[in-house]
């Protein structure tokens, strides 16, 4: 089914990268969060012989879907040290939103990050999701799910709210274009590209050990 609905999600992140790289790409130097990198965020242990890139916008329902179906298995082959997981959020459908939700969530994400719960905050996004071409969660909603996720202190909501990250995100969307990847989710295990299946996952994975 997820691999279905990519078809479409393809296309219209494919238009996506071209308008976002257009107006949002990231000029001069680029704040990185703590606990994160210029690539994107660092899950797992370092030594692990998988690295599973995952690219993701939270605007994305397939991506959504993915963490329903996946997200699991996942969390499980960090856990027993088979893999580490670099996620690359990144914003290619604000169009389909009134308020570049795509932007705003991922920049988010990187205050997530920097307080030490970027996967948590990752599965509230996705419980959370609002629906195309709507306004997107507030900002006073976007802290409060980093407040469930275990941010603490006034820096998490002033971050959200000053979109401190942005041209972090605006970065990273740049470089998902020019790596070649054009739809969400894009998942990769040491580098390339596998099925969105818990099968494929899994195989990978085995596979580099």
């Amino acid at each position: 089914m997820i691999i279905g609905i990519v078809v479409v999600v393809l296309f219209a992140a494919a238009v996506g990268f071209g308008v976002y790289r257009s107006q949002q790409a990231a000029t001069g130097p680029v704040a990185v969060p703590p606990n994160a990198t210029a690539e994107g965020v660092p899950v797992g242990r370092a030594s692990a012989k998988a690295t599973i890139d995952i690219y993701l916008d939270f605007q994305c329902p397939v991506c959504r879907e993915y963490e329903q179906q996946s997200g699991a298995t996942i969390d499980q082959l960090v856990a027993s040290g088979q893999a580490k997981v670099v996620y690359h959020p990144i914003a290619i459908l604000d169009r389909y939103s009134s308020t570049q939700y795509s932007s705003r969530a991922s920049a988010a994400s990187g205050c997530a990050a920097a307080s030490g719960v970027f996967p948590q905050y990752v599965k509230l996004l996705y419980a959370n999701q609002p629906p195309e071409n709507g306004d997107g969660l507030s900002a006073a909603q976007l802290v409060s799910l980093g407040q469930q996720a275990g941010a603490t202190g006034s820096g998490f909501a002033t971050c959200v709210t000053d979109q401190t990250y942005k041209a972090w995100t605006a970065s990273l969307t740049d470089q998902a274009s020019k790596a070649g990847v054009n739809g969400t989710p894009t998942v990769k295990v040491n580098g390339q590209v596998v099925d969105n299946t818990d099968a494929a996952l899994r195989a990978a994975v085995a596979a580099a050990q």
